[in-house]
Parts: structure tokens; sequence; C-alpha cells
């Protein structure tokens, strides 16, 4: 076998799948006659090379295959898909019917989306985490994938990769719904005065309260509770103190209660009960 001639030359006629396996490994002997039957299937479209690491240690290398099975997909003499670990047949299916051209990856990335808002819906926030991924490698431009994956990170409190994720979106891709509205719920976060342990956030709250309390036309002091609240979640009450601030001066401060108010809607998106009544609510104030 010589990888230039069997590979990377043929790969510019026909796409070449390189299996990487040895012996020894339990994993590649259950997906080599599984890889060899989907190859087979795809009647010429594709072909299969084998690689044994223990014989070819320079060209596993060379392509950074640190663990066995290890699967690359060759098109035009650059490699283009992969993936790594024993694979059922269907995922070996659509990984060659990619590489064949027959699949629009746009489509299975969104198959993948689906999927992963419905381990969501499960209470499987890794699985879910794991197609959001899957369907950002074969869509780089889903929106919904990515936001679906930085609220994935968001939840299990990660909110470092979230951050990243989001601010590294570009182009139309920032301004994807999704996107604009994970964004949204990350500023919420950061308007709240920021504190160190519960008891303090306590202490933010009540202050608030005890301010607006004191002195209900008080504006600042309705915008500072308001923001403690959609901080910690509390975002039906945050908007009725929005509400009230706008009715009473909605140009005060820069229409800054107007502005945190259409931030709220963004991050709950358009079909939460709280935007819809929200926004009702905004236009009797705006439009009377």
């Amino acid at each position: 076998m010589t990888f230039m001639a069997d590979v990377i030359e043929a790969s510019k006629e026909t796409p070449v799948i390189v299996d990487f396996w040895a012996p020894w490994c339990g994993p590649c002997k259950q997906l080599m006659p599984a890889l060899e039957r989907q190859v087979k299937a795809a009647e010429g479209k594709v072909r299969l090379v084998k690689i044994n690491i223990d014989e070819n240690p320079g060209v596993a290398g060379q392509l950074g295959v640190r663990s066995i099975p290890a699967v690359f997909g060759f098109k035009d003499g650059q490699p283009v898909d992969g993936f790594m670990g024993a694979q059922p047949e269907s995922e070996l299916s659509k990984f060659i019917s990619r590489l064949s051209g027959e699949t629009d990856p746009k489509d299975e990335a969104a198959a993948l989306v689906e999927r992963a808002q419905a381990s969501l819906d499960a209470s499987d926030p890794g699985g879910a985490a794991q197609d959001f991924a899957q369907a950002l490698q074969l869509d780089p431009e889903n929106g919904t994938a990515l936001a679906g994956l930085a609220r994935v990170y968001l939840d299990m409190g990660n909110r470092d990769m979230a951050v990243e994720m989001i601010d590294a979106a570009t182009g139309p891709l920032a301004d994807h719904p999704d996107v604009a509205s994970i964004r949204s719920e990350l500023s919420l976060g950061e308007a709240a005065p920021q504190a160190d342990t519960p008891d303090e956030v306590d202490t933010e709250l009540r202050d608030a309260t005890a301010s607006v309390a004191a002195n209900e036309t008080d504006l600042d002091a309705r915008l500072v509770l308001a923001k403690a609240l959609a901080a910690r979640g509390r975002r039906a009450e945050a908007v009725d103190h929005l509400i009230y601030a706008i009715g009473r001066d909605r140009m005060h401060d820069d229409e800054a209660a107007r502005k945190f108010l259409l931030t709220i809607f963004e991050a709950e998106g358009t079909d939460s009960e709280i935007s819809i009544d929200g926004r009702r609510r905004l236009s009797s104030i705006l439009f009377a």
C-alpha cells in the first residue's frame, strides 16, 4: 500500500475512506465488517483503504491518530471528514453519503439539531451537546446549533465557554435570531450587580426591593431591581417593574427601561408568554 497513490491520488477520482486499525483492537474488529458492508452498498461511489497502524505508524502519526479505530474520508486529495470509535451502521451510511456527495450536510445538520432539541426535552444535555457540536461541524453557519450548544454550556455552569462561542460568531451568524437570543441571555446575567455569595444575592434583592417600596416613583431603583430579578431568572417580575417605569417616564435615563425590556424579550424569544404579554403591554403604553 502506497498512501500517496492509493489514497491521495485515488481520492481525486473517487472518494477514499481510510480505516486505521490494529489486530489487537477489539472495537476495530466490530467496525471493519460494518464499514465494509456500507462501502459495498455504495456500489463504487467510495473506496476503502485499511491501514494497520502497527505496520504504518508514520502515516497514522502524520494524521494525528491517537486512538483507534479512526476513520478519515478523503476527497480531491484532502481529508474532509472523519470520526473515531465504533459507529452504528446508520451513522456509517450517513458518513458515506456525505463523502460521496449524496447528502447535503446542511440537511443532516438540521436533523441533528432537531435530535439535540429532543434530547434537551428529555433532560439529556450531554446528548444534546454532542449533536449540536456535530451539526456545527457539518454546517458551521447553523445559528441554531451554535446557540443551542452555548445554551447547554450556560445551563451547565460554564458561562465562560458560552460567552466565548457567542463572541466568536461573525457575519450573518452573529445576527441569527437564536444567537442574538443567547447573547441577550448572557447580557442579562452581566446587567445585575455582581455578588459572590448567596447572602449577597439576597441582600441585593432585599435592598433594591426596599428602595422601590420606599419610593415607588424612583425609576433608577426600579431598573436596578429589574436587572437583579432578570439575572436570577425572575423575568416576569422584572418586566412588571420595567413596564411601570416606561409608563411613568419612557425617556428616563435615555430610555434605559425600554432598552433593557427589549433585551429580556430577545432572550425569551418570540414565542415566550413573557415576551408576548410584555410586548402587548409595552405597545399599549407607547401607542396610547
